[in-house]
């Protein structure tokens, strides 16, 4: 049945994919990087390399065309160092700055920032033989190898159809010069890079999406793993009822004696019970004595009944006393009039002389 303890039929929590993703779990494809690097230095070659096969030109020229002198001077070895270094930093730094920049982007846009040091330290498990024979030989290993020479053969049919269309070209090469040798190998070289690259990324990306489901499955949870996270995070739900319940018996407690003293009950009308106590002579202003909703309002209204406390239906004024003023706190001053015309009525009622309600 889909609801057993050991199917795993529940989506994973928020709690559990950022556990997850703590321990480094992560759905990540090592040859989408690979192909994106691979892809990314095509393009490169192809934008600056006029330039970097005009620069290695020149620097040969130079190089090859210099006098040659074996003198061991600590200072002219330091000028040349510096006369090579600088140009190559100039002509290679903005290519593998690019390199490095689409590196980082493919792994950023596959898993984001995430650091995980417990990844840094070594596993001695990882050398175990058995282990290792058993990830070989496992599904996954199977499906990565089987993968793998899907790969294989799309690549050598691209190299093999791309060569197919030079072959003319490869076959008058003797007939060429150098310069145009030369040429035929570079366009040769730079379109079988688009088009492996362009290849192996597309199915990187399918491996990707595959890594992205099969994560999504080993990520779901049985109905026990549920309860347990539940457990861990909100409590067992036993110790909770049974807080609640003393929460509500000391509520109860605290409302036994406090409605006997109040002067008037004020209701919503069964929702809500507010009890208000005014005594001119120690009070600023009204002070509720007890409040609350659902089996606690029945309870005050209860007491109030049995004790011959008014009970006053105002919606209104019960509502906003339930929601912005505390047990044993004065009544805020926007509620004064209303709290006064309840008072006053109940006076009327006992025939009482009507106490003056002055601000706090």
């Amino acid at each position: 049945m889909a609801d057993q303890e050991g199917d795993k039929t529940f989506d994973a929590t928020p709690h559990r994919r950022q556990q997850a993703r703590e321990q480094g779990q992560v759905a990540y494809s090592q040859d989408l990087g690979s192909a994106a690097l691979l892809l990314a230095g095509a393009m490169l070659l192809g934008a600056f390399g006029p330039g970097l096969v005009e620069f290695f030109g020149k620097l040969l020229q130079r190089q090859l065309g210099q006098v040659v002198t074996l003198t061991a001077d600590d200072n002219l070895l330091l000028n040349q160092t510096r006369g090579l270094a600088g140009p190559l930093a100039t002509t290679l730094g903005p290519i593998l700055g690019l390199l490095l920049l689409a590196g980082i982007l493919s792994t950023v846009m596959q898993i984001g920032f995430l650091f995980v040091p417990d990844k840094l330290a070594p596993d001695i498990s990882r050398l175990s033989i058995w282990q290792g024979l058993q990830r070989l030989f496992s599904l996954q290993g199977v499906s990565r190898l089987g993968f793998g020479l899907v790969k294989v053969v799309i690549v050598a049919a691209i190299i093999g159809t791309l060569l197919w269309q030079y072959r003319s070209d490869v076959l008058e090469s003797a007939s060429l010069s150098t310069a145009q040798l030369a040429k035929l190998l570079i366009d040769t070289s730079l379109k079988t890079l688009y088009w492996v690259g362009l290849a192996l990324f597309l199915l990187a990306l399918f491996e990707f999406a595959f890594q992205k489901w099969k994560f999504e499955q080993d990520l779901k949870m049985t109905h026990q793993e549920v309860r347990e996270e539940m457990k861990e995070m909100q409590g067992d739900p036993q110790i909770a009822a049974r807080r609640r319940q003393v929460q509500r018996q000391l509520a109860m407690n605290r409302v036994g004696t406090a409605v006997p003293k109040a002067d008037v009950v004020v209701t919503n009308p069964t929702e809500l019970a507010i009890a208000i106590q005014y005594d001119p002579a120690t009070m600023a202003a009204p002070v509720v004595l007890a409040k609350g909703a659902g089996v606690i309002a029945q309870r005050i209204r209860r007491l109030a009944l049995e004790n011959n406390v008014p009970v006053v239906e105002r919606k209104p004024l019960a509502q906003l006393l339930y929601k912005q003023v505390k047990v044993n706190h004065p009544v805020p001053n926007e509620t004064y009039a209303a709290v006064a015309e309840v008072l006053a009525y109940v006076y009327q009622l006992k025939g009482k002389k009507i106490p003056p309600v002055r601000a706090a």
